[in-house]
């Protein structure tokens, strides 16, 4: 069972955002996780979303989710993911502030709407990695992923076989663009990982064990 606490998470343009803070007693790293789109059901408590969470707080990562401007109680409107980039960055930093190093590896992940953002942010902050799950590939304003070619830290993207939202034409354009990338596909998901949330997690914690951060946390209370 994850043991989290409140938080709330201050925006730079006065937004207040309402989060979900889990902390590893001695976690030298942490991960920051976006839900997908507002204003089609999406908030922090999406099974994904929580999925997540778990697999990155049992590998021992401090993690924070949290609700874009305008969904439950963050404050603020929907910003039609151009300000939602803000929110993301004060989510990092409130964050980076709960760790026990002012420079500790943060991954940022993100699932459909929340990926196209945090992709977006991703090439503007450092980070340990970046975790894209079913970006919105095929949408016109998120097709293309070719601006994160200068992205150099560790690149995971994982979509389903039936994802209507990103279908596998436009992911392997993706991967042709990101050759960095490492692409998991899971068998039989679709955008909401209906009956395939645990190979999606199995899929993540693989990654992360490659990356080799957290490994010394162990999960506990509130901090």
């Amino acid at each position: 069972m994850i043991s989290e606490e409140p938080v709330a998470v201050a925006s730079a343009d006065g937004v207040t955002l309402e989060g979900w803070l889990a902390v590893s007693l001695g976690a030298s790293a942490g991960m920051v996780i976006c839900h997908p789109h507002p204003l089609y059901g999406g908030d922090m408590e999406n099974p994904v979303v929580v999925r997540v969470v778990e697999v990155a707080g049992g590998h021992g990562l401090t993690t924070l989710r949290f609700n874009f401007r305008g969904v439950g109680r963050s404050t603020g409107v929907h910003g039609g993911g151009e300000a939602e980039r803000a929110d993301v960055g004060a989510a990092l930093h409130h964050l980076q502030s709960r760790l026990q190093s002012p420079d500790a590896p943060i991954v940022l992940a993100g699932y459909s709407f929340g990926a196209a953002v945090a992709a977006r942010v991703a090439v503007t902050v450092t980070l340990a990695g970046l975790v894209l799950i079913a970006p919105p590939l095929a949408l016109a304003e998120y097709e293309r992923l070719e601006f994160l070619d200068s992205f150099t830290a560790p690149l995971l993207v994982i979509a389903g076989t039936n994802d209507e939202y990103c279908p596998l034409p436009a992911l392997d354009r993706a991967r042709a663009q990101l050759p960095q990338a490492a692409v998991r596909i899971i068998d039989g998901a679709n955008h909401f990982f209906f009956g395939t949330l645990f190979p999606l997690g199995e899929a993540m914690r693989e990654w992360l064990e490659r990356l080799q951060l957290g490994q010394s946390g162990r999960r506990g209370g509130p901090g």
